[in-house]
Order: structure tokens, then C-alpha cells, then sequence
């Protein structure tokens, strides 16, 4: 949920009507998205450490975290969606899910983190948004900590009306302290590193 309880893409009416086509980009992208959590876990020491995958919905990805080695929470706006994932999850340890929102991080009191995973969540947002949930990551990110920012090309369905753009310009001033990385390959920087990948995605 964005700032002043404002959602650029209503992600709790289109659960209520069965319409999720973000779901349906974890099968499209399955490999990419295996490729770079791999390149990134052979860059660290075991226990990999905290991991947020933020705008989590009914837990696609955070259980593949948790069984990587992370100890993983998902943050979501919508509670039904929070609720389904956890329900799925149930007895999982080192996982636990969250209903807050990803534009007000630091006072979701989530402690600090190594590893960021946003799959679509990011370009769901306005300009507004996207710049305070950039300021929240950077909040609560350990030195060292890599954010995985993934979006999807155009698709069929149109999901919102005014989030306008996802280009790299707009991804390096929301995370301007983090180095950024565009071909997945491996590099560690001294504080953050933002790997940032566009991938093709169809509903």
C-alpha cells in the first residue's frame, strides 16, 4: 500500500476477483530468477543471512529462500494474500510473513537485512512510492546487502494506470547509494549492490 493508504495497482480487489497474473511470471522466469538467487548465494558465507522479499503476495518466492538458506520474511499490503501465504507455510522455519507496506518499511519494524528479493513490486508503484520504498530498503540493509530487483515487460493486461515507466534512470535515483549491476554478473561493493534485471513476462 502506497503512502496515505494509496495503491497504484489495487493488488486487493484484482485477489477478491481471482485475477493474478503476476503469479504466473514465476513459471516464465523460473530460470532467470534461479540463475541470479544462485550467483548471489556463491558470493557469501553460510548462514547467508536475512532476507525481504518485498510485495511477497501469497508467498511465490519466499519459501525458496527459506530453503536456500535464508531466513526469509515476506511483506505484503493486502492481508488475504499474507493469510494464504502463511496457511501454506505453516511449521516452515526461519519464515514468517508480515502485513504492512513496502512504502513504510522502518516502521514495519522488520530489524535490518542481507538480501532483498522484489519480484514486479516495485514497478507497481508511483514515483512517490517507488522513491519511499527505495529509502526504506536503504534503511534496512546490513553493509554488504544485495537488493535482486526484478521487473517484467509489457503485457497483455493492463494493471495500472499511472505507474508509469519502469527504466533504469528511474531504478538509480530511487537506490542512488547502490552500485548497480545489469548483467547479473557477480560483484560484491562496499556497501550495497542492486542487481537489476527486466525480464519478459506475458498474462
Amino acid at each position: 500500500m502506497g503512502p496515505g493508504g494509496r495503491s497504484v495497482t489495487n493488488y486487493a480487489r484484482m485477489y477478491r476477483f481471482g485475477i493474478t497474473p503476476w503469479e504466473r511470471y514465476g513459471t516464465a522466469a523460473a530460470a532467470s530468477i534461479t540463475t541470479l538467487l544462485d550467483r548471489e548465494e556463491t558470493e557469501r558465507s553460510r548462514p547467508l543471512g536475512r532476507a525481504l522479499d518485498l510485495g511477497c503476495g501469497r508467498g511465490q518466492y519466499t519459501p525458496e529462500l527459506v530453503r536456500r538458506g535464508w531466513e526469509a520474511v515476506g511483506i505484503d499490503y493486502v492481508p488475504a494474500a499474507i493469510e494464504a501465504a502463511a496457511a501454506k507455510s505453516r511449521g516452515v522455519e526461519g519464515l514468517s510473513y508480515v502485513a504492512g507496506d513496502v512504502t513504510r518499511l522502518p516502521s514495519a519494524h522488520l530489524g535490518t537485512f542481507d538480501f532483498f528479493l522484489d519480484i514486479g513490486c516495485f514497478q507497481g508503484l508511483d514515483a512517490e512510492q517507488r522513491l519511499s520504498q527505495g529509502g526504506g530498503v536503504s534503511a534496512l540493509a546490513n553493509p554488504g546487502a544485495t537488493l535482486l530487483l526484478l521487473s517484467f515487460g509489457p503485457s497483455r493486461l493492463v494493471v495500472s494506470g499511472d505507474a508509469g515507466p519502469l527504466c533504469h534512470r528511474c531504478r538509480r535515483d530511487r537506490f542512488a547509494v547502490w552500485p548497480a549491476r545489469h548483467d547479473g554478473r557477480p560483484r560484491r561493493a562496499s556497501r550495497h549492490c542492486l542487481v537489476d534485471r527486466q525480464l519478459a513476462g506475458s498474462c
